[in-house]
Formats: C-alpha cells, sequence, structure tokens
C-alpha cells in the first residue's frame, strides 16, 4: 500500500530534508504517533473482550473501561521516544507492543543481537547505535540483550535430533576462552548433518580443553541420548581417536576420511617444486575406478622415485587406508558429497569470521552464545539442500536399503 503524496507533503511542510531523521525528525513523531495509535487500538480490543464476557446479572462488578494514560520513555530505532501509554481502571491491560516493564521495542534488541552475531564487541555496537540512532546505550545493557539469547541456546543445543541422518560431516575449530584466570586454547566440536529431505542442520556444539577418543565418546552419546539411532556415512579429517568412538557409539556408520585433508597432509611433506607431481600421482589414487584399482595406483606411487623421496606421504594414506576407500563404493554425485568435509570447513569460515575480532571470550557460554548468533545469521545459506541430492538419495537408499528406505 502506498501513501499519499498530498499526506507525504503536509507532513514535509515547513521541515527541511534533514528534518527526517534525528532526535526530533519527523520519523521520531511517527513512530510517536503510530505507536500510540496502536496501543490505543489494543486497549479497544482488550476492553471489548471484557465487555464479551460480562460479569453474570446481579453482580456488582462494574465494567472495565478507560483511565487516562501515563508516561514511558522507550528506546527505538529513531532514538528514545516518551509514549502516553493508555490505562484501564481495571488495571489488566498489558500491552502486547510495549509490554510491562518493558522499555524497549523488541526490534531495538533484535538489531543489536545481529550486530553481535556478525562479530561487533558490545563497545562497536554502543558506539555505532549512538552514530546511527543518536541513542545512548551502555555496554551492559547490550550483554543483558544479547545474554538473553542463552535460554535460546540451551533449548538449541538439548533439543531431540532426528532418529537417522544419512551424512553427518564433523569437525572442531579452535577459540580462545578464559578460564580460572587464564586463557586457553579450546576446541569447540561442530556436526553437521545432511537430513534425509537433503537440507542441512548444525546438531550441536561442544567445548573441550583437549581433542581426544574420551572427547569424540561423550560428543557422540549426546546425540544418541538426544535421539539419533543411526548415522549412516560420517565423514571426518583425520582427528585421532575418532573412528574408534564412532564405531563405538554408532556401530554401523561407515567412515570417510576427508581426501581434500588427507592431500593437504601429504602436500605438506613435498617441496613447492613436487607438489604438482605428487598430486597428480595421488589423484589417480582417490579417482580410481574402485578400491582395488586405488590400491594398485597408491602401490604404484610407493614404488616411485617421489615416494623415496618423501617416505612419509606413502604410510598417511595406509593408516587411513580403511577410511580412505569406502566413498569408491559410490557413484560420482555421492563421491563428490562425502570425499571432503568442505561443507562443514565453509560453516566453520563463518564461525572463524565472527570470533575473529575477540581476542578471547570470558566463559564458554559467551562463546557458545556467538556461535549460535553466528549460525543464525548464515543459516539461509549453509541449510540449503544439498546439489543432486535426489540422485544421492537413491543411491543411499540402495546401499543401506534396511537402514534408510526412500519413503
Amino acid at each position: 500500500m502506498s501513501i499519499d503524496k498530498d499526506l507525504l507533503d503536509q507532513l514535509m511542510e515547513g521541515r527541511q530534508p534533514g528534518d527526517l531523521f534525528g532526535k526530533d525528525g519527523i520519523l521520531q513523531e511517527l513512530t510517536k504517533a503510530l505507536a500510540e495509535r496502536a496501543l490505543s487500538t489494543e486497549l479497544d480490543a482488550h476492553l471489548s473482550e471484557e465487555r464479551s464476557d460480562a460479569p453474570p446479572e446481579g453482580s456488582n462488578q462494574p465494567a472495565n473501561r478507560r483511565n487516562g494514560s501515563s508516561q514511558k520513555t522507550v528506546t527505538m530505532d529513531s532514538g528514545k521516544v516518551i509514549l502516553d501509554i493508555p490505562r484501564d481502571r481495571n488495571g489488566s491491560f498489558d500491552p502486547l507492543l510495549i509490554p510491562k516493564y518493558q522499555r524497549r521495542f523488541r526490534e531495538f534488541d533484535t538489531k543489536i543481537i545481529s550486530m553481535y552475531a556478525r562479530g561487533m564487541t558490545t563497545r562497536e555496537i554502543q558506539g555505532h547505535i549512538e552514530e546511527i540512532y543518536g541513542v545512548e546505550t551502555s555496554p551492559s545493557l547490550i550483554s543483558a540483550i544479547t545474554d538473553a539469547v542463552m535460554d535460546e541456546v540451551t533449548s538449541w543445543q538439548n533439543r531431540p535430533l532426528e532418529p537417522c541422518y544419512p551424512v553427518v560431516f564433523m569437525d572442531a575449530i579452535r577459540v580462545n576462552i578464559r578460564s580460572d584466570g587464564a586463557v586457553s586454547n579450546k576446541a569447540v566440536f561442530v556436526a553437521l548433518a545432511i537430513l534425509p529431505d537433503g537440507t542441512r542442520d548444525v546438531l550441536g556444539l561442544w567445548f573441550q580443553a583437549n581433542e581426544g577418543a574420551k572427547f569424540w565418546a561423550k560428543v557422540l552419546n549426546d546425540l544418541r541420548n538426544r535421539g539419533v539411532q543411526d548415522i549412516l556415512i560420517a565423514v571426518v579429517d583425520g582427528l585421532k581417536g575418532f573412528p574408534q568412538a564412532i564405531e563405538a557409539a554408532f556401530p554401523k556408520t561407515q567412515i570417510q576420511t576427508c581426501i581434500v585433508h588427507l592431500l593437504r597432509h601429504s602436500m605438506s611433506f613435498a617441496s613447492y617444486k613436487d607438489r604438482k607431481a605428487v598430486a597428480k600421482a595421488l589423484k589417480a589414487v582417490y579417482t580410481a575406478v574402485d578400491a582395488a584399482a586405488a590400491e594398485v595406483a597408491l602401490t604404484e606411487f610407493e614404488e616411485s622415485d617421489l615416494a623415496a623421496k618423501y617416505p612419509a606421504i606413502g604410510p598417511s594414506w595406509r593408516r587411513a587406508w580403511n577410511e580412505v576407500i569406502p566413498f569408491l563404493d559410490y557413484p560420482p554425485e555421492v563421491r563428490r558429497l562425502i570425499y571432503t568435509t568442505n561443507a562443514i570447513e565453509a560453516l566453520n569460515s563463518k564461525i572463524r569470521r565472527a570470533v575473529r575480532t575477540r581476542g578471547h571470550f570470558p566463559s564458554d557460554d559467551a562463546a557458545a552464545k556467538l556461535i549460535y548468533l553466528a549460525l543464525n545469521a548464515t543459516s539461509q545459506e549453509w541449510k540449503r539442500s544439498v546439489r543432486e541430492w535426489h540422485a544421492v538419495k537413491s543411491q543411499l537408499a540402495i546401499m543401506f536399503e534396511d537402514r534408510f528406505p526412500m519413503a
């Protein structure tokens, strides 16, 4: 619906373009007028509802009615506005627009949370709000607004999960967190799952000072306690003790190591001038027709001059061989999905971008709060359905017929 131009001309009469915004701008006046009109309409609706629920005949209780107004200073995008809040005689009216005891519009809180999710510190948010909106806010208020998210984080972290996930990518990033007066570098474990409909979902966040089999077992048992009964394929980046922990929690799960991580590890041994040759030789391994052909290609590499020059590369592939070859049983569309943890690395890059501005966090909760908000801020990007999912789903239904039916 468009606003009548004559009405706009009347509103701008005697004003300059610069009078639109700011402390005493027309926008603030309009906001005040519209908010008070909405509050008055709310009270009318409230009184009408009470009249429809009138007391029985013979009751001496008088009908509720208006009882003047009281002023409240409310913080909103355009600045601080003094609103006349209508009252009723019985005191039963609690506005939805500005509830009792609330002194900020919900949109104001949403903007603060959005800025926080994008990595801005409380001081930066304070300066930004004062510069753009002319509203003075304290760092403690900003912290209080963002801390209110923690209940939502806790609920999200403990929510029930699906009984079966076709593919789960698992990885960890490092975050500096203060504990007992000292800053330590903690691992934040992230699990990104593909749901049966092809969309993606982050299953949770877990914090631990040191990665290891006990930590991974704790994470996987948490998934089981929240309802996960089966994972068809778990894609990991070769973290120590991880395969054993997965096998203990989900014995039927097929474990696939990230080929890209393995290649990067191999390249770290080779000199710059030999990296192309090493990459070409190893490509024959992970692009082989099947596991048997891949082993032939790896054997040929191990017998080559390159392997003699860089003897650590061959054994690194042999040690992870059982987790290297599973994806070779699948057609190209499935291979493209599970041969790398790039899906979760892209997610982790967004998390790192948000936490980069923080030297360290005061607690695990503070880090969890920011990471959760960062995930929400970019959810439309990482929640999209997987490419070629219909073809992938068909193949998984064939390979895991009794565990993942098409229906």
